[in-house]
């Protein structure tokens, strides 16, 4: 399905265009139609799911033409389905539930990450001693059960046959500083080269730690980047920081974030000496500490 989010940020771009081709403000339009500017404001921000309702008034008080307003209606409508997601409420974590929507609709995902492997490529083990770590800071916004079952969902739709292309760069950090049992982890990276062997749009690029990585700063933290199949849906990428998770949709924002991961990508290691520098990882592990797969 399209993305709710993807279409709500598209939706409230479009309503903001119509009003300023007008020369009419956010306070002239709210005053026109009876609204508080802040309504206005919330639907041209992409706050919550619209209401169509709100939406046919705005357009009408902007006089949009029938052939604009049809579409618009449309774009409207699509911007409040539900997905799978919802079904989990907040029970499954806000922060998953965002990323859900944004890949239900995506036509390719690539991501960077410097400290930890990606959810979507966690066993279930991992996820649950990652659980754990999350538990020992305090308290979560998730239910530990529902949000495991929302993962591994999540594993389903991005890497089933007809998928979106994923594209993965894992710090090599990551597989230096095990936070987890070491069986865990050697059983999370055996994981990982099965899942790319068996999955034909699943790739995975170590970015080794004695690499030179020269003409831009290195990233602190994971990003996302996301494309989708229609043309008028605007790339978007996702920063994922300790509290939060920030949307960029602006150009020139998303594109200094793709030139971050091309030239991380040209520095990495190949899709297939990446897994075979993962195999080499696991198989030292298993020698230093003497645990079986």
């Amino acid at each position: 399905m399209v993305s709710p989010f993807v279409r709500r940020h598209r939706l409230a771009a479009e309503l903001r265009t119509l009003r300023e081709e007008r020369e009419m403000t956010a306070d002239e339009l709210a005053k026109r139609i009876h609204y508080s500017r802040t309504k206005i404001s919330r639907l041209e921000n992409a706050y919550g799911r619209p209401d169509v309702g709100d939406v046919v008034k705005i357009l009408d008080a902007l006089g949009v033409p029938n052939d604009q307003w049809t579409r618009m209606i449309r774009l409207a409508t699509a911007a409040t389905e539900r997905g799978w997601w919802d079904t989990y409420g907040d029970a499954m974590g806000p922060r998953q539930r965002l990323y859900a929507d944004i890949e239900s609709g995506a036509e390719t995902i690539r991501g960077y990450s410097p400290s930890s492997i990606p959810g979507v490529l966690q066993t279930p083990e991992m996820i649950a001693a990652m659980v754990d770590l999350a538990k020992a800071e305090g308290s979560t916004d998730f239910a530990p059960a529902k949000m495991t079952k929302a993962r591994l969902r999540r594993q389903e739709q991005i890497l089933r046959p007809d998928g979106p292309r994923y594209d993965f760069i894992l710090d090599e950090v990551v597989l230096r500083r095990i936070i987890v049992p070491e069986e865990i982890f050697v059983a999370q990276v055996r994981h990982i080269v099965r899942a790319v062997t068996e999955a034909p749009h699943l790739t995975v690029q170590l970015l080794p730690v004695d690499v030179r990585v020269q003409g831009y700063l290195l990233p602190t933290v994971p990003f996302f980047l996301y494309t989708f199949p229609d043309a008028d849906d605007p790339p978007m990428t996702v920063v994922d920081t300790v509290t939060a998770d920030i949307v960029h949709i602006e150009p020139q924002d998303v594109e200094r974030y793709t030139r971050r991961y091309d030239h991380l990508s040209g520095a990495a290691l190949s899709p297939e000496a990446s897994l075979a520098r993962l195999n080499e990882v696991a198989d030292q592990l298993i020698k230093q500490t003497g645990s079986g797969e």
